[in-house]
This record gives structure tokens, C-alpha cells and sequence, in this order.
């Protein structure tokens, strides 16, 4: 048997035309990759603000392991009960005591006989003054660490020097870090000195003819008029984004990393 695993990322699902696009596409990625382990990114799924109980189903009828949050989990106050009950369904750790809702994980792997750990965390710059997710994050892995050493992290943030700031911060501790929050996938996909895997943005699942998935010119109005305009989606160029990871399950380091865009943009004209 294979001495490592292979992880498929997500990326932020933004609204019904994300979801159905993934619906649609994603059984064929996932038949080419073979991951071992899914994760996705759903606090935009749905109406662009939080989710439901539904989509939570629909996403585990695709085989996706742990549903993933951010600074949107808590926008639908229907879901807060189920929130309670499901532990494969997590918002970030460092909200405040007392919000409902599970911040990490452990998980088995399907038909291997190990575990990995999954850690949500949330960024404070530019971001609502929430629980420090250095301290937090270091109290969460010395839990995890009882029982796995793979660890998989999806920092949800604004800043960049602040996904860089931690993934420098716990380099060699945990597996994979994934950025997410902006819906830009960027290129810095790589491994860091002590194992690793980092990307700063794993962009998102969803409508690209759009400015991150809002309708172009609401967000237009908001930029133009400087007053709040009312939350449209978008629904055209639909796209899958993704990261794909292969970890080593002896010293539980990342051997690759790669970003994933489904269909790839078109890079110039002929």
C-alpha cells in the first residue's frame, strides 16, 4: 500500500451556480485525482452568505469528508442547531467561547488506517476583532497532535502577511495550509523548509464573470457610490478551484502541492 495520501481542497463555493457546477464537474476530477481525503470551503454556498442544512447534504453526496467555514458561518441562524450536532461541519476555532459549532477535527481516512486532522482558523486583519489564531491554533494542535501528526489547516483571511505570518509560524507542525476567504487563486503554491505545503489563496468555486462572485456591476455601484448596495451573485464563467496535496504518511510533510482551476483560463488571444 501507498506510503502517502492524496487530499483535494475545495476552494470557497460561492452560491448555486458554484454548487452546480461542482455537482456537474467535480465526479470526473475526482475520478482523475483519486484523492484520499476531500475538503471544501462552503461559507459563501448559500445565497453568497453562510449555508444550509441541504447543501451540507448535497456536499456529502459528492464524498467531501469536512465541510470547511469562515467569517460567513454564522450568517443563516437556521443551521446553528445542526452546527451542534455535526462534526465533519466546521467554522473557525478562534470565534469567541459560546458560538456553536466545532473548529477542528479528526477524522479517519477511508481505507487507510490513519487519521488526519483538520484545523479551521480565522484571520484578524482587516477582519472582525475575533480570538487570536496563533495561541489558538497552537492550544488546537497540541490536541490534535495526541492522536495524528497530519494536519491540514484552512486559514480564512484577508491579509496575506497574515496567512505568510502563520504558515512561517508552524512550518514542520502541521501538513498543509490552504488559504481562503479572498476567491483569488494565486501562484505560490509551494512547499515550505520544514514540509510544509502552502498556498495563499485557493480561489473559489464559483462564477468568474464576476468581482468574487458578486454581480459586476453591484459591486461597481458599491466601489462608484461608496453606499451599500444590494448583495447580488453572479452566475456566468463558472470555474472549480482547487488544491490538490500529497502527504507522506511517515514524517506526515507535503511532497507536493499543486493549484487546480477547472476550466484554465485562457491566457491570451489567437
Amino acid at each position: 500500500m501507498s506510503k502517502k495520501i492524496t487530499v483535494f481542497f475545495i476552494a470557497d463555493i460561492v452560491g448555486e451556480s458554484g454548487l452546480l457546477l461542482l455537482e456537474t464537474v467535480f465526479p470526473s476530477v475526482r475520478e482523475k485525482i483519486k484523492p484520499d481525503f476531500i475538503i471544501a470551503n462552503a461559507e459563501n454556498s448559500h445565497e453568497g452568505r453562510g449555508l444550509n442544512q441541504e447543501i451540507v447534504k448535497r456536499l456529502y453526496d459528492l464524498n467531501i469528508d469536512v465541510i470547511t467555514g469562515g467569517n460567513h458561518s454564522f450568517d443563516k441562524w437556521k443551521i446553528f442547531n445542526y452546527m451542534k450536532t455535526d462534526h465533519r461541519l466546521l467554522r473557525p476555532l478562534n470565534f469567541p467561547k459560546g458560538n456553536v459549532g466545532f473548529g477542528y477535527g479528526i477524522y479517519p481516512v477511508k481505507n487507510r488506517d490513519v487519521k488526519m486532522g483538520i484545523l479551521n482558523l480565522q484571520g484578524r486583519t482587516f477582519m472582525q476583532q475575533i480570538d487570536d489564531p496563533f495561541s489558538t491554533s497552537d492550544w488546537a494542535l497540541s490536541k490534535i497532535k495526541e492522536e495524528t501528526n497530519l494536519v491540514f489547516v484552512d486559514f480564512h483571511a484577508e491579509a496575506t502577511a497574515e496567512k505568510m505570518a502563520y504558515a512561517w509560524h508552524v512550518d514542520g507542525e502541521v501538513s498543509a495550509i490552504v488559504g481562503t476567504h479572498t476567491h483569488i487563486p494565486t501562484g505560490d503554491a509551494r512547499i515550505l523548509p520544514n514540509g510544509t505545503g502552502y498556498i495563499t489563496d485557493a480561489g473559489m468555486t464559483g462564477p468568474f464573470d464576476s468581482v468574487i462572485g458578486m454581480d459586476k456591476a453591484t459591486a461597481i455601484r458599491r466601489f462608484t457610490l461608496g453606499t451599500p448596495q444590494r448583495y447580488k451573485i453572479a452566475d456566468k464563467d463558472n470555474r472549480l478551484c482547487g488544491v490538490s496535496l500529497e502527504i507522506d504518511l511517515e514524517t506526515a510533510k507535503c511532497i507536493s502541492i499543486e493549484s487546480v482551476i477547472y476550466p484554465e483560463f485562457i491566457n491570451k488571444t489567437t
